[in-house]
């Protein structure tokens, strides 16, 4: 059970990856935002790009403190 944590680390890595695509490409892509004029697709963009940071920042957050949890577990082991 020596590389155990390593593997579920590198699941959780996966799914974040795939999950997160998925809601990119299903939730976030479709989303359009209208009333602006010329700038409808300005802001549509930066809205869109304001998400995808958000859940990258979110992404890394999640894998640090997994990561970290690891290393604990390990070290008292």
């Amino acid at each position: 059970m020596k590389g155990t944590p390593i593997f579920f680390y590198i699941f959780v890595m996966w799914a974040l990856i795939i999950g997160g695509g998925g809601l990119l490409v299903s939730i976030i892509a479709p989303l359009s935002i209208h009333g602006f004029g010329k700038l409808d697709s300005l802001i549509d963009s930066v809205v869109k790009a304001g998400i995808a940071m958000v859940l990258v920042v979110l992404w890394i957050l999640v894998m640090s403190k997994i990561k970290n949890w690891i290393f604990h577990k390990q070290i008292s082991h």
